[in-house]
């Protein structure tokens, strides 16, 4: 029987294949390599590092376990924790659907590149900058991101276990196989030992000042929460479909080892082919879209690999959107049991992905600024549509709300989930647990916040 006529999974490997899936996405192979651009390689990458052991684990075992000790999505699973912290359930409730407003459209994105690339094989050069300029502002790629929604709103109607467990068992295999591939490519192209060099040679030149570190650690700060889905209800959903039997602590150890292995190989196949083609490591969005078409015009096989790397960002996009999706679902599903309403997951999933048509046509009619369409929407001076979902949403609202997750586990209710990593595990991890998530954790996502505000501040005064 299906838990409360939402969902299960089957087995374990089909939950850290669908958590993995939720958090090996755009974060990974888009998000990772240009912010560590941005914030000097090695220094972000160390920082990262840190945040993901000190933060992410913590947060990732408190809320799988918050997941399967309620049974529930995030609101409901706040509330039964403590009354006065059901606001917090609420606002990660919400960043689904903030994410689930631009994510959809790079997905869309991705899918068209995926098709012109096939034109290589051909013989035919993939022309990226214009490429990439002429999808921002060309109203087909509308119909490229309702293509793609529609798949994630199909396989997240196939429910818990016969649809998101069935594709990320066969997706997120395949994807890390196809990374590999591409990351040793990539590393033995002549001239890419400077790639490699500014991901792990040390070197601190991002964070020289007071402002350089902030800024370095907001950026990998937001990023280890976007990358992991943290504080999104993903992950509290996909804990509440678990068995109990399913050792905790392990599968935290997996889900954010396995999130940066990803990011760490999507860094080996981008940075080293730039380098060995004199490409900037600090071109931002279009390091994906503009600096890798370019590489492989050039590089030997560059057709195969290609369709290799567009068809594994697509598997990445998809089952990312799908868990995005699942978040918000499986926190609707849970108000409409509690209202005695059957779970109706149809009519839920439609009620979302109307949502997500709106957000992502926004988006993309936005083109990241380059179309007038929405000129006029730009609160807080924010510069297009798409960094304004993303600065409220992986800027805000996610380290926000892990800060009071935290702060709950930590102070307000301590040891709350003690007894659920413990039946299925001996919590070996529990006196680091605690220091971490009552001390070291709120500190550094206090730092994230707080460097996130100063940053829009400072761009409505420019």
């Amino acid at each position: 029987m299906e838990q409360q006529n939402k969902g299960k999974f089957d087995s374990n490997f089909g939950f850290l294949m669908a958590s993995l899936g939720s958090a090996v996405g755009l974060g990974n192979l888009w998000g990772f390599p240009y912010k560590m651009g941005l914030g000097g390689g090695f220094a972000f990458l160390l920082l990262y590092m840190i945040l993901l052991v000190v933060v992410g684990y913590p947060l990732v075992l408190s809320e799988i376990a918050i997941g399967r000790k309620s049974q529930k999505a995030a609101i409901e699973a706040y509330k039964e924790i403590h009354p006065g912290f059901t606001f917090n359930g609420v606002l990660q409730t919400v960043v689904p659907f903030f994410l689930i407003a631009f994510y959809c459209t790079f997905g869309g994105f991705v899918m068209k590149f995926f098709f012109k690339s096939l034109g290589m094989f051909a013989g035919n050069k993939f022309e990226p900058g214009p490429a990439f300029g002429e999808t921002l502002v060309s109203t087909s790629s509308v119909i490229w991101v309702l293509i793609f929604l529609a798949l994630t709103v199909v396989i997240v109607l196939g429910g818990v276990s016969g649809g998101i467990e069935k594709f990320c068992k066969v997706a997120m295999p395949a994807l890390f196989v196809m990374l590999v591939i591409i990351a040793i490519r990539s590393c033995t192209l002549k001239g890419a030992g400077e790639g490699v060099a500014f991901l792990f040679k040390p070197h601190f030149e991002g964070m020289n000042t007071a402002s350089g570190f902030f800024n370095t650690i907001k950026l990998a700060g937001s990023q280890m929460f976007f990358s992991l889905s943290l504080a999104s209800g993903c992950l509290i959903a996909y804990g509440s479909y678990l068995d109990k039997k399913e050792n905790l602590e392990k599968d935290a150890v997996i889900i954010a080892i396995g999130d940066t292995v990803a990011a760490l190989l999507a860094g080996l196949a981008i940075m080293p082919a730039c380098a060995a083609y004199g490409i900037e490591f600090t071109r931002g969005a279009g390091l994906m879209f503009v600096a890798m078409p370019t590489v492989f015009n050039e590089m030997a096989g560059g057709a195969v690999f290609a369709f290799l790397f567009w068809l594994l960002v697509f598997f990445a996009c998809l089952s990312s959107s799908i868990g995005m999706m699942e978040g918000g679902i499986s926190a609707i599903l849970d108000s409409r049991i509690k209202a005695g309403k059957s779970a109706n997951r149809f009519a839920v999933t439609m009620i979302m992905g109307a949502w997500a048509v709106i957000g992502n046509m926004m988006t993309t009619l936005d083109g990241l600024g380059e179309r007038t369409t929405f000129a006029w929407f730009r609160p807080f001076g924010i510069p297009d549509i798409l960094d304004f979902w993303d600065v409220l949403a992986e800027g805000i609202l996610m380290p926000a709300t892990g800060l009071i997750m935290a702060i709950l586990i930590g102070w307000v209710v301590p040891h709350y989930i003690d007894d659920e990593v413990e039946s299925s595990s001996g919590f070996k991890s529990k006196a680091f647990f605690n220091f971490c998530i009552k001390w070291l954790g709120p500190i550094f996502m206090a730092l994230i916040v707080v460097g996130q505000i100063q940053s829009i501040i400072i761009n409505r005064t420019v």
